[in-house]
């Protein structure tokens, strides 16, 4: 249970402060009874004498007579206690207690030690019973007469009077202690809260400072230890004002370094347990849950990676380099660098950096096929065109028949060639940027439709139909009407091409929000779901002989891809194997 600062104060002082009433109580209840005590038989003993002087000045010459008990009676009113004369024999002849007729009737006092005292010391004084008024009395005496022993005066109050008057004392000391105590009970609470205020207040900013709240600063309400302690408070405050901004505009520049690599970051601690996530790692390995505190195989379900995080935990190399396949989300394959954080002999974690090299593996690809394609369409027809060649130069061919035959192949072949060069210049052109196109507004349908007629001879000698379905309210695109024209008629041939005799080919058209969308259907072979990826490809065929055969260069939809992307479109293929496909593309409306 939380306990306030200011009910702590006040308990010590009451603590403190009852103790120490406790002390002063036990003190006076133990001095001030033996000074009452003493003071009364002071007090007793100097009316005695007084009354002596009294008794033995005036009275001497009728202290026998009728008048003495009227003169004790006198004195025992005025003093207040019980006065007693008694002759030399021990009779008593006045009490102030006793009436005239019942002197008779008491004892003989010459046994009494007061009495004994008085008569040999000149002085008595005796606590004991009273059987003649039945209490306990304090009784003096002395002897009376100047020159011979005419009597004793004795004066006598009862101990309960004394007892009383302790009481008395003790209640009135009591009741002072308690006011003072109750007294002092609120002055310390009050005194405990003007002490813990400033605390208080302190504790309620340090909680804001823990916030980050450094806008309130303390109050110095005075020149001392607390007040030393609100400047130490504030000056804490600037300081870590200052180390926050520090640290968060650090820690700013970090996360937007962390943020803006393309590469994914991953660091441990020494326990190969993660500790912080780039966005690139987390959209890489599709990671969305939180994978601090948790081990690489839990987050990434990779054995080669938490292969590699053990690796450079435990070996302590430098740095560790290692491709890893993986399969999910998708087929990617990932370059991993890992090395070790050591500060001071001690392994503190490790940091790995994720490089995606799918892209470079799939271009370094492309390019050994690239080489390997262009280097077997370069021979074909170069060997074709060589064999042919030396057989007329070496004049084995008589027959002006068979030279004709081997010219035309030599120039089928030799247009083969061009036509591979032409394609492969306008795709070097296209991807470098130095192709110039000329974008203006263009009718879709109207170069559609000359396309199909360009196209007409070669599908009427398959009894293919060309079809085209594009509405003249379609609104115009932005592009370069010559390249749009390559693009179609190369699709537009493709079509004619990979479909049987007597199937259809479809052109048409529709609008989609900013941009157009042609679609060409045919009913041809179709396509591969395997192929469908890599039909874009350059040299990529899916029926290479029969390809070959029909003369393709396999860059056309190469060409057609770039084509539509300078247009800021998209091409893409749809295609059931033995059903037909539709090659699809959007071009921005102008």
């Amino acid at each position: 249970m939380r306990i306030r600062i200011y009910w702590k104060l006040t308990f010590i002082f009451c603590l403190l402060l009852a103790l120490i009433l406790a002390v002063t109580y036990f003190y006076l209840n133990a001095h001030l009874k033996t000074y009452v005590e003493t003071r009364i038989q002071d007090n007793l003993k100097k009316d005695l004498l007084l009354n002596k002087d009294f008794l033995d000045n005036e009275l001497s010459q009728v202290i026998s007579s009728a008048n003495i008990n009227n003169i004790v009676n006198r004195i025992g009113r005025k003093l207040g206690v019980r006065a007693t004369i008694i002759n030399p024999e021990g009779i008593v002849i006045g009490d102030s207690e006793v009436s005239k007729e019942n002197l008779p009737r008491l004892e003989n006092h010459i046994t009494r030690a007061e009495i004994q005292d008085a008569i040999q010391k000149g002085f008595g004084q005796s606590k004991r019973f009273s059987t003649s008024i039945k209490k306990y009395m304090l009784y003096m005496t002395v002897p009376l007469g100047k020159d011979k022993l005419v009597g004793i005066f004795r004066l006598a109050i009862p101990l309960s009077d004394v007892e009383l008057i302790e009481s008395k004392m003790l209640k009135t000391i009591s009741i002072t202690i308690i006011f003072a105590f109750l007294a002092a009970l609120l002055a310390s609470f009050l005194a405990s809260i003007m002490i813990s205020k400033p605390l208080s207040e302190m504790s309620v900013i340090a909680k804001r400072f823990a916030r980050g709240d450094f806008s309130r600063k303390a109050i110095i309400h005075s020149n001392d230890e607390t007040g030393d302690l609100a400047k130490t408070l504030n000056y804490m405050a600037d300081e870590l004002n200052a180390k926050v901004k520090s640290i968060s505009s650090e820690k700013t520049k970090l996360e937007t370094i962390l943020s803006s690599m393309f590469e994914g970051m991953m660091l441990t601690n020494e326990k190969g347990e993660i500790l912080l996530l780039n966005p690139s790692i987390r959209k890489l390995f599709l990671i969305d849950s939180a994978p601090e505190g948790k081990k690489p195989l839990e987050v990434i379900r990779n054995n080669a990676i938490q292969e590699i995080v053990d690796r450079v935990l435990n070996e302590n190399r430098e740095v560790i380099t290692q491709e890893v396949k993986v399969s999910i989300p998708q087929q990617k394959t990932i370059m991993v660098n890992g090395v070790p954080i050591i500060k001071d002999k001690i392994m503190e974690g490790a940091v790995f950096v994720f490089h995606d090299i799918t892209e470079l593996k799939r271009l370094e690809e492309i390019r050994k096929d690239f080489v390997a394609n262009v280097s077997h369409e370069l021979r074909t027809p170069i060997s074709s065109i060589k064999g042919y060649a030396e057989t007329l130069l070496d004049g084995k061919v008589d027959s002006p028949d068979n030279i004709k035959e081997f010219l035309g192949i030599i120039y089928q072949d030799s247009n083969r060639l061009a036509n591979l060069i032409d394609d492969l210049l306008d795709l070097s052109k296209i991807e470098s940027g130095k192709m110039k196109m000329e974008f203006e507004p263009l009718r879709i349908g109207l170069i559609a439709n000359r396309c199909k007629n360009v196209l007409e001879k070669s599908a009427k000698e398959k009894s293919v139909s060309i079809k085209s379905n594009i509405s003249d309210n379609l609104p115009k695109v932005l592009g370069d009407e010559k390249r749009l024209s390559q693009v179609l008629l190369n699709l537009l041939d493709n079509a004619v091409k990979y479909t049987s005799d007597g199937g259809s080919v479809t052109v048409s058209a529709d609008r989609k929000e900013k941009f157009v969308q042609v679609d060409i259907t045919d009913t041809g072979i179709g396509i591969s779901e395997k192929d469908l990826p890599r039909i874009f490809e350059r040299f990529y065929r899916v029926d290479k002989a029969r390809s070959r055969e029909l003369g393709g260069t396999g860059l056309g939809l190469s060409i057609v891809k770039h084509i539509i992307q300078a247009h800021n479109g998209q091409i893409w293929v749809q295609s059931t194997l033995g059903q037909g496909s539709t090659f699809s593309f959007t071009i921005p409306i102008a």
